[in-house]
């Protein structure tokens, strides 16, 4: 099938045209898809989206108008999707159910260890010939508690290193995994994970009662030296909050992968221009913040998978068959 790829990059290229093998038409566009650049996609039955894109009503009726009948989320998440105006314009929305766990479990980790022991500030300073250690100090994993915020694929492999560091786990999701339990992970209500946890991680999706799960409120029980790691989905973090959270706390650390608003700066060289947001302006200004850029999930494994899963899916469509990565309107998680 004719299908145009929208914020596509090289890699994206590459891993996409391996798992095609040259069984669907493939065009591709570095722009996001969005009102001005929907009319891109007119003849093109199948449109590739990323967690970028926009599919509000107004974008979907233009693809609609131009022929797609078919999106194709080459991602988990699908909060930026207006199911129910895709469903009343007859457009079809599948995404990639799942892939490698282990991307974004050991992604978490790694902020966590860089954070914890500033590898990061330490690279910075003897890059400029300082080997000084002051400033520096970190704390045994070993012994330490550590929140686990949803249990599912994602959360369980995070949870599962941290086990083998000789950390204690608390857990909150609605259903409890045996295989945490198996950990000796215990399951406790949000405020008791915040208010007992030397760590904590979201590994949750966003929901209308996940979003701002942390807030002014919620920041509020945390420990004054407690990490929060975020390589989940922005919005579960009210980020202005941590703004005045973060002033008053030397101690504590933050560790974000996702922002609620980056939409307009993620996956983009912005290095030459001003960034006009001032809240992730304003956290890049703390010494005990690390931000990183939505890559948590970029490994060979995951972008295979995801590539793999992304051709099936046209696979699928195009032949009349349907299968687990079709989104209902019904369907909330995102």
């Amino acid at each position: 099938m004719k299908t145009l790829v929208y914020s596509s990059r090289r890699y994206d290229r590459d891993f996409l045209e391996e798992a095609n093998n040259s069984q669907h038409e493939m065009h591709f566009v570095e722009a996001r898809l969005e009102p001005d650049t929907a009319r891109l996609a007119s003849g093109f039955p199948v449109v590739c989206c990323f967690v970028q894109d926009t599919l509000d009503s107004g974008v979907l009726r233009q693809l609609k108008e131009g022929g797609t009948t078919l999106v194709a989320l080459r991602a988990t998440g699908f909060n930026n999707v207006d199911l129910e105006a895709a469903g009343n314009y007859g457009i079809t929305v599948m995404r990639v159910s799942q892939y490698s766990p282990y991307s974004v479990a050991e992604f978490a980790v790694g902020m966590i260890l860089a954070m914890n022991r500033n590898i990061h500030r330490a690279y910075q300073r003897v890059r400029e010939g300082n080997f000084s250690l002051n400033g520096l100090l970190g704390y045994d994993l070993h012994g330490k508690t550590v929140g686990v915020v949803g249990t599912g694929r994602i959360g369980t492999a995070f949870a599962r290193i941290m086990n083998g560091f000789g950390c204690h786990l608390l857990g909150h999701d609605k259903y409890q995994n045996p295989d945490c339990l198996q950990l000796g992970m215990q399951y406790v209500s949000v405020e008791e994970l915040l208010l007992n946890s030397d760590i904590i991680s979201l590994h949750c999706p966003l929901t209308p009662e996940t979003h701002h799960l942390i807030n002014e409120n919620t920041i509020a029980l945390m420990k004054p030296t407690a990490m929060l790691v975020n390589t989940s989905r922005g919005a579960l973090v009210d980020t202005q909050a941590l703004i005045p959270h973060l002033k008053k706390c030397r101690l504590c650390a933050v560790c974000l992968d996702v922002y609620e608003e980056e939409s307009d700066i993620y996956y983009r060289d912005l290095s030459d221009e001003i960034i006009p947001d001032d809240i992730i302006m304003r956290l890049l200004t703390f010494p005990n913040v690390l931000v990183t850029g939505h890559q948590a999930f970029f490994t060979r494994e995951a972008m295979r998978t995801i590539a793999g899963s992304t051709v099936r899916n046209i696979d699928d469509f195009a032949e009349g068959r349907t299968n687990e990565n079709v989104l209902k309107p019904e369907k909330v998680i995102a």
